[in-house]
């Protein structure tokens, strides 16, 4: 069945605002047709996207639709899922050499991919994807607006696609990143983007996908994909950041940061490795603790709000459980934890550190568990923590690649103790 006929609730390019003031009933009953076989607004005749670029956007989306059947279930003993799970800490345990490997194979390419778009007189970046793809756009924002001073603003795909797009134009690039290459929103950004003389550049794990081929320049991520997805990300997270570094020093060679944050950067895997190495044994205790719970809540400011994102993606992966990422102000702004809820606070050291503790403050009010990953000795957030985790000193601007192990250590032992925890109960 092909896309333009499948029946599901499908939308075309609805009318835009000034266009609905003035509608006519016909543009209506037009409309009101066309929502009904079009499974994406830019597969509809005026759509801006050519027709070689709408059968791709067509193609994906059928085998998008297939490997969503595929995936695992939320029964409490799903093997695929436990399987899955297991290979997760593999890749965990995995991340700091992928990374290494990632920025080895793609040095050169990121210098002359840095200084190409360097001289391109870009005004605005626009960063897309979906699920932990969105995330790293939040985690590598700062570094890019700190060390460019261009706007940079991560944007969910589709709403890129189907909305925010109206202001692109030449001097604007868009970075998309899509694991597989093949995610149909992120790939339809692209070819929006590019439609409106935007220039590309995607990142992929993919050679040969979609987005890599279609996008006017690529860079390579080289991580394992056989768990759910950890290490994809941080070393994503590292090719953006080494883009952004590179991209600076070809700006202006004489910024006096870029060097110290290049020691920093360059630090940061084996900062990695030693978060796994101290602090799983702790991890394992509090998922024992957690286990039993149906809710988890993540909570972060700044850069750091991409940690918040993949915790709460993986434990909604790894278990049948829900998560939830809330940014640190808007935890406020609700009764958002209630009694009896994990909390996970991720608090690096920076701007937002105190707002963190007055969020601890009002979970312990709202009787919830709090567990605290703060900087070093950090104590502000102590006295209204179940426990502290104590990590390495990073620039804020990394925080997104150590500060998000131990979540994904996390979720992966609470998801193997609910396993253990229903084999038990079935005998």
């Amino acid at each position: 069945m092909s896309a333009r006929t499948r029946p599901i609730p499908a939308v075309s390019s609805p009318p835009s605002c000034s266009a609905a003031a003035a509608n006519s009933s016909e543009q209506e009953l037009e409309i009101a047709a066309m929502s009904q076989s079009y499974v994406t607004p830019l597969l509809h005749p005026d759509s801006p996207l050519d027709e070689k670029a709408r059968a791709l956007v067509e193609m994906l989306f059928e085998k998008e639709a297939r490997l969503m059947d595929a995936l695992p279930t939320d029964d409490p003993l799903d093997e695929k899922r436990k399987r899955r799970v297991e290979l997760t800490r593999v890749e965990i345990l995995g991340q700091a050499e992928a990374i290494r490997n990632t920025i080895r194979e793609a040095r050169a390419e990121t210098i002359e991919t840095a200084k190409h778009f360097a001289g391109q007189g870009i005004k605005r970046i626009i960063m897309t994807g979906c699920g932990d793809s969105l995330a790293v756009m939040f985690g590598v924002r700062d570094i890019f607006e700190m060390l460019l001073g261009i706007p940079a603003e991560p944007i969910q795909a589709l709403d890129y696609a189907y909305y925010a797009s109206r202001t692109t134009g030449p001097d604007t690039l868009v970075i998309t990143l899509s694991s597989s290459g093949m995610t149909t929103r992120t790939v339809e950004a692209m070819l929006i983007a590019r439609s409106l003389g935007a220039k590309t550049l995607a990142l992929s794990n993919t050679p040969g996908s979609a987005l890599m081929t279609e996008s006017d320049r690529g860079l390579m991520i080289r991580a394992e994909r056989k768990g759910w997805p950890t290490q994809a990300s941080t070393a994503a997270i590292a090719l953006l950041a080494q883009f952004a570094i590179d991209w600076a020093r070809a700006a202006n060679p004489d910024d006096g940061r870029v060097e110290g944050l290049q020691a920093a950067f360059d630090a940061a895997p084996d900062q990695m490795a030693e978060v796994t190495e101290t602090l799983e044994p702790a991890i394992v205790e509090i998922a024992k603790r957690e286990a039993d719970r149906g809710f988890y809540l993540y909570a972060a400011g700044g850069p750091a709000f991409a940690s918040a994102m993949f915790g709460s993606a993986k434990v909604k992966e790894c278990s049948p459980d829900q998560g939830l990422a809330i940014p640190l102000e808007e935890f406020h702004h609700y009764n958002s934890q209630k009694e009896g809820d994990p909390l996970f606070l991720i608090a690096p050291d920076g701007p937002s550190i105190f707002r963190a503790r007055d969020t601890a403050f009002e979970g312990k009010r709202w009787k919830g568990r709090i567990y605290s990953i703060v900087t070093g000795e950090q104590a502000i957030l102590d006295a209204y923590s179940d426990a502290v985790l104590r990590l390495p000193a990073v620039p804020e601007c990394l925080s997104a690649l150590v500060y998000s192990v131990p979540v994904q250590l996390f979720a992966h032992h609470v998801a193997m103790e609910k396993f253990r925890r229903a084999e038990q109960g079935r005998g």
